[in-house]
C-alpha cells in the first residue's frame, strides 16, 4: 500500500478531551493510523476513512472545538465518522491543516485502481483493510517495517460452528438424562 501523508498532528482523546501528538499516517485504502512516535511502532488509534467518515472540516468550521494551547482555530481539523463520533485533529499551521483536510477527502472518495499489464487496463478493486500489507522506511537505508493486519473477525465463523455443534452435542447427551426418572417409577 502506498502512504500518501504523514506527519505530526495533535489529536484529542476521546474520553478526557486532552490534546496528544501524534505520528499520523494517512493510506491509499484509507486508513489514517495513529502512532506514539514517527517509528510506527505502537499504533495507537486507527480510523478507516472509506467506511466510517462522513464529512472533514477545518478551520473556523470546527465549531465547538477547542484548540490546543498556542494553535489558531484555523489548524483544526474535524472528521465526522458515521456512528456520530469525531475525530478532532490539529496541525501546526493553516497551511498544512488545509492540505491534510483535501487529502483526507480524496482518500474518502476516490477508489484504488490497479494495472493489470496483460490487458494494458486498470481496474478499479476494492481496498479490504484487513489482510493487508502496509510497507514504511526503516530506520536505516535499505531496511522496510512491514506490518500485515489480519481481521479480527476472521475465525469467527468457525468458533461459532464449533460452539453450535457443542450445544447439540450436549443437548443429546442431557436428554438421555431427563427421561432417566420415568425408567424408575
Amino acid at each position: 500500500m502506498a502512504l500518501l501523508r504523514s506527519g505530526w498532528l495533535w489529536r484529542q482523546t476521546s474520553v478526557l478531551k486532552r490534546w496528544k501528538l501524534n505520528w499520523c499516517d494517512l493510506w491509499i485504502d484509507g486508513s489514517l493510523c495513529f502512532y506514539k512516535t514517527e517509528s510506527r511502532r505502537e499504533l495507537e488509534h486507527r480510523v478507516s476513512l472509506k467506511i466510517a467518515c462522513i464529512d472533514v472540516r477545518s478551520g473556523l468550521e470546527c465549531g465547538g472545538v477547542t484548540p490546543p494551547e498556542s494553535n489558531p482555530r484555523e489548524n483544526l481539523i474535524m472528521v465526522l465518522l458515521r456512528d456520530g463520533s469525531t475525530v478532532n485533529l490539529c496541525a501546526n499551521s493553516e497551511d498544512e491543516s488545509i492540505a491534510w483536510k483535501l487529502t483526507l477527502l480524496d482518500t474518502r472518495r476516490n477508489p484504488v485502481f490497479t494495472y493489470d499489464p496483460y490487458d494494458d487496463s486498470y481496474q478499479a478493486i476494492p481496498i479490504n483493510s484487513y489482510q493487508t500489507v502496509y510497507i514504511t522506511p526503516g530506520a536505516g537505508p535499505g531496511t522496510h517495517q512491514v506490518i500485515v493486519q489480519r481481521d479480527p473477525f476472521d475465525a469467527v465463523a468457525e468458533h461459532v460452528a464449533l460452539g453450535l455443534l457443542t450445544g447439540m452435542a450436549a443437548g443429546v447427551a442431557m436428554r438421555s438424562f431427563f427421561w432417566m426418572p420415568f425408567f424408575f417409577c
